[in-house]
């Protein structure tokens, strides 16, 4: 089944071309369940074989990812938003959560969305949250396009060098997904240290 859709995703990117990547990978960030394992590799496998530019594969699948991302965002902040300020009461989201959800995405959001980019699962999905805060468009940008940028670039990688080859497409993406979770939690607790130190600091100064 799996090569079948690759197979169909190496004929349909070949004759959309980039526009096809861009269209693909906004699909896959926005709420479509549509994975990019099964987009990106396939076009660099086509790079690789001299059809595509490997690096406008890698910018259009990250620039689809932001326009996904922002689309997300969008609907949380446009929709979600007044939901949970008008109803929210009677699912347990009190006005006070929602000040709260604002100041986390305010003081955290961009290692939030960042990180959030990187992790199956959270990779769709983190724009909402930061829709519904309201977090800084600019910082909401910038920080998917780099995390998005970073997976796309992976996926890239292996889809070069790996080709038609699903199996060890995946295999390989496995590990390099442990890889980036580890990663991750590397980042979130030096952050995290990093902010600690700071609260600190802060409080003796104000003490």
């Amino acid at each position: 089944m799996f090569h079948q859709v690759v197979v169909w995703l190496v004929d349909t990117v070949g004759q959309w071309g980039y526009p096809g990547i861009v269209m693909l990978m906004a699909l896959e960030s926005s709420f479509f369940p549509f994975p990019s394992e099964v987009v990106i590799p396939p076009a660099a496998y086509l790079a690789a074989s001299g059809k595509m530019n490997i690096a406008m594969v890698i910018f259009c699948g990250t620039l689809g990812s932001l326009l996904g991302a922002v689309f997300n965002y969008w609907i949380a902040l446009k929709f979600g938003r007044p939901f949970f300020e008008k109803y929210g009461r009677y699912l347990l989201v009190s006005p006070k959560s929602l000040e709260n959800a604002d100041r986390f995405f305010e003081r955290h959001g961009h290692i939030s969305t960042f990180v959030g980019r990187l992790l199956p699962g959270i990779r769709q999905y983190i724009s909402l949250p930061a829709g519904l805060a309201r977090m800084n468009m600019f910082i909401f940008c910038a920080a998917t396009a780099l995390g998005a940028g970073i997976w796309v670039l992976v996926l890239a990688g292996l889809g070069f060098w790996f080709g038609r080859n699903e199996q060890l497409v995946m295999q390989n993406l496995r590990w390099v997904t442990l890889i980036l979770a580890t990663g991750c939690s590397i980042i979130c607790f030096l952050y995290w240290r990093k902010w600690q130190r700071r609260t600190r600091r802060i409080q003796r100064v104000s003490g």
